[in-house]
């Protein structure tokens, strides 16, 4: 099986070309050979092509390689997925198998970035006499707007702030797995802890069990609406905006008095579902369950009858009975899928505006197949490589989450 070329020469920008490593948290994106393939003919094959070239490459490297699946990715993707699930899980298993080799991972630039601290952890390595699996992120456009919301030059500067006003000695970081790892390794650092939509309670219990105060980011509905559910009020969690004047646009007193600091960021699917439409719903179809991602605002969260993480919403509409009707405010198509799943289920999309993940979205099957048939040639493209320092520091927080019950 052809080993991907190790890159040579250094190119320092922020523009990035196909055959560039990824070298996150501010770093050094080493450039390499062209690739073989040039993307551009792909976007003219048709799908049924696109997959039979995509079977092709899984069939030549059979178990060394794993096509992870993210949930809310369009349907012809994750049907060629040897793995589909949520961004940790999928991390987790590949991490975990003794064959694979190489991963290319259908999701976006945090989800490949976890996957590769963990298949390149040094236990890891040192089980494979050093050989690193590359991950690779089939089209590196394909961001995540809530990531995108905290950068560690902005984390960094709020933490000095915080400190002007308070002890940072009793402030805990906690960061959502929906994060760069720039700020994963930030929260190992400074004794906090990576927290999933799952386990986000947990993870807060955790931390106060350490300090008396939290800094969470960078989603503010997760972290909101998890810390109401502990009994923590609204005036305790001021709202920390990275680009007001001083204080994330509050008072010295506001920060005192807090017990929970949230970052002003958002997923731009979930803040998409309002009050407005869970009120429709029930209107329009007496006895319809409303069923929602702990991202969304508070005003729809609490309006919710079920609320839950990716995983959560699925094991909910796969277990509730025939005939049962379902309003759903997560992306579009993980409710498409589950409706099409579960025909004995009513089940609709809880907005009237169409909301999917457009970045997740960018992954399609000309990206899949252009960077498979690049890594068979030895030219792998879109490679994701941790720093060794920022992966070191990222693991220290995840492991801190594994350990949270």
């Amino acid at each position: 099986m052809p080993t991907p070329s190790r890159r040579h020469g250094t190119q320092k920008t922020n523009h990035f070309s196909p055959n560039t490593v990824y070298k996150p948290a501010m770093t050094t994106m080493l450039a390499g050979p062209a690739p073989v393939h040039e993307l551009q003919p792909y976007k003219s094959l048709l799908n049924d092509e696109l997959t039979r070239r995509i079977q092709k490459v899984r069939r030549q490297f059979g178990s060394q390689l794993l096509i992870l699946g993210h949930h809310y990715q369009q349907d012809e993707v994750i049907s060629l997925a040897d793995l589909r699930g949520d961004s940790y899980g999928l991390s987790q298993n590949a991490a975990a198998s003794s064959e694979c080799r190489y991963i290319v991972f259908c999701g976006v630039h945090f989800m490949a970035e976890t996957a590769d601290i963990l298949a390149n952890r040094p236990e890891k390595l040192a089980e494979r006499g050093g050989v690193r699996v590359p991950v690779i992120l089939p089209d590196l456009a394909a961001g995540c707007s809530m990531a995108d919301m905290a950068a560690l030059h902005q984390i960094e500067d709020a933490w000095d702030q915080l400190g002007e006003v308070v002890d940072t000695n009793d402030i805990t970081p906690v960061t959502y797995i929906n994060s760069a790892a720039s700020l994963k390794a930030f929260v190992g650092r400074h004794g906090g802890i990576v927290c999933t939509s799952s386990n986000a309670e947990a993870a807060l219990r955790w931390a106060f069990a350490r300090t008396s105060r939290v800094m969470f980011f960078p989603d503010q509905h997760l972290g909101r609406n998890t810390a109401i559910g502990m009994g923590i009020t609204l005036d305790q969690m001021p709202v920390w905006d990275p680009f007001a004047d001083a204080l994330g646009g509050n008072s010295e007193q506001q920060i005192r008095e807090s017990k929970v600091v949230l970052w002003k960021g958002h997923c731009s699917v979930h803040q998409m579902f309002r009050p407005e439409h869970v009120t429709m719903f029930r209107d329009k179809y007496p006895g319809i369950k409303i069923l929602v991602h702990p991202e969304c605002p508070r005003e729809v969260f609490e309006l919710a009858d079920v609320s839950g993480s990716t995983s959560k919403i699925i094991k909910t509409v796969e277990s509730s009975p025939p005939g049962s009707k379902w309003a759903i405010g997560t992306e579009l198509h993980l409710v498409n899928r589950l409706k099409q799943q579960h025909p004995d289920k009513e089940i609709h999309f809880l907005s009237p505006v169409v909301c999917m993940c457009a970045t997740m979205y960018r992954i399609d099957l000309a990206h899949l197949c252009w960077s498979l048939e690049n890594l068979v040639a030895g030219t792998p493209v879109n490679v994701i490589e941790v720093d060794a320092e920022t992966a070191r520091w990222s693991l220290v927080a995840l492991e801190r989450m594994l350990e949270v019950k």
